[in-house]
């Protein structure tokens, strides 16, 4: 895969900012940046169409979402982080990346207004029937998740429709026609 120079200039610039504040707030323990960065994106060949409005849940440092939009400018994102050290260096990274199609709120997404999105995604250590649970309102029939899932997700799919694709030890789920409540 090819990446275009504002792409590249984009990564490197939030590998200068995540050093300098990981340093001082401990924000992620990756040990390969790059790989979680490419992981990160690399789920972005599984979204059907081209989504207009996205969440990211729990995006502490950016994993996904950050770098979903990166590749997907052209929807407008919501990452939510309720920690509040983790959504200040979001915040700090929007700001200095000049995304305006990110928009960061530090609380949890159950707390807040409700609106549709198109696409959800999570790398979150969290259950899938609990992302849904928690995601309600926020979803319909149309919308797309896209779950960055371990080794054992089957046991979480239970009576769900999902698509399961491996890359290594990560399985991108895809969910589509999943109903509210």
């Amino acid at each position: 895969m090819s990446y275009s120079d504002k792409f590249k200039t984009q990564i490197l610039a939030y590998k200068e900012i995540l050093a300098k504040f990981n340093a001082v707030h401990d924000l992620t323990k990756h040990e390969n940046l790059d790989w979680a960065i490419e992981d990160s994106f690399s789920g972005a060949k599984f979204i059907e169409g081209l989504p207009k409005v996205a969440i990211d849940i729990g995006s502490g440092a950016g994993f996904p979402g950050l770098f979903l939009s990166f590749v997907l400018d052209e929807c407008q994102w919501h990452l939510f982080e309720p920690n509040f050290k983790r959504s200040s260096f979001l915040t700090y990274v929007k700001l200095n990346l000049g995304l305006k199609n990110v928009t960061i709120h530090s609380e949890k997404l159950e707390n807040s207004t409700k609106f549709r999105a198109d696409l959800i995604t999570s790398r979150a250590v969290m259950k899938t029937k609990k992302i849904l649970e928690i995601s309600d309102g926020f979803y319909d029939e149309n919308t797309q998740f896209l779950l960055y899932k371990g080794s054992s997700v089957e046991s979480e799919l239970e009576n769900l429709k999902a698509k399961i694709y491996s890359s290594g030890n990560r399985n991108f789920v895809i969910l589509k026609g999943v109903k509210n409540g």
